[in-house]
């Protein structure tokens, strides 16, 4: 991972632009293209920005492309919404000079501790860079004895080799929370526990490394999980994620099942057996 936000954005425009086919947007492929998705001319006609201007961008010189410019390259390329914000935020932080950035630390303020005690699902707070802070009984015999983990990271525990055991949809899961952790590190380039946690995972991780490589991003608002539990059996589970008024970064996870359902049933039976108060990490 490089720290320069610059470097970042060329990266994240070659890997999409690479991966967009001249079909797609109308284009003749030609029988003499020698490169992978469109060329850098192509990009730069469908949004209407220089050539010069557009290679620029993808060699990391500095330039200070408008909302506009950013938007015409986005639709160019078809992005997804979050992969459109994705562009925002890589291009704000190529903005800001590196003394001026902050970075502050993440903490868990007493009254989300008590939520989580009060609450009778599954709940931890992740920091912004995937780290577990905190979380209730039931969110640890859901999801495994954090306290005993050498790593208190989401990404960490799954990219474990007996993690399939317990998460049948482990590789997808990985997949979305390493697009969730490229979102979050273009917010916050630099920042040195980004930089410790990507370059420990994937010196110890083949999987993480190729898929650090594509520049994928997702957002953390939402999603399911299926866990084959030793005790109860196999959950099925939405979760959400809320964040913390007053402390940027951290979100609060909670783990529902449908109610009624033999979800529900074997989560309450699950919940019988763990009633004490939640654990923040140390």
């Amino acid at each position: 991972m490089t720290d320069d936000p610059r470097r970042e954005l060329a990266e994240f425009l070659r890997t999409r632009r690479t991966r967009v086919r001249p079909q797609d947007v109308g284009l003749e492929p030609g029988p003499r293209r020698r490169v992978a998705g469109l060329r850098r001319e192509e990009l730069a006609l469908l949004a209407g920005v220089s050539p010069d201007y557009y290679q620029r961008m993808e060699q990391g010189r500095d330039v200070r492309p408008s909302d506009q410019v950013l938007d015409a390259i986005a639709g160019a390329l078809n992005f997804s919404a979050e992969e459109s914000r994705h562009l925002h935020s890589l291009a704000a932080a190529a903005r800001t000079p590196t003394r001026a950035r902050r970075y502050s630390p993440e903490e868990v303020p007493p009254t989300t501790l008590r939520l989580m005690n009060a609450t009778t699902s599954p709940a931890l707070v992740v920091g912004r860079f995937l780290d577990v802070l905190a979380w209730n009984p039931l969110a640890g015999a859901l999801l495994g004895a954090f306290a005993e983990a050498p790593q208190r990271n989401l990404l960490a525990l799954l990219l474990h080799p007996e993690s399939d055991e317990a998460c049948p949809d482990r590789a997808a899961t990985v997949a979305e929370l390493t697009g969730m952790l490229r979102a979050q590190v273009s917010a916050e380039p630099g920042h040195p526990r980004a930089t410790e946690l990507v370059e420990d995972l994937k010196a110890r991780s083949g999987e993480f490394a190729a898929l650090w490589s594509r520049h994928d991003v997702e957002g953390t608002t939402r999603g399911r999980m299926r866990v084959d539990h030793p005790l109860v059996g196999e959950l099925n589970l939405d979760w959400d994620a809320y964040p913390i008024p007053g402390a940027p970064g951290p979100v609060l996870i909670v783990y529902t099942a449908e109610p009624d359902s033999r979800d529900d049933e074997r989560l309450r039976l699950l919940a019988s057996e763990n009633e004490c108060a939640p654990t923040p990490a140390r």
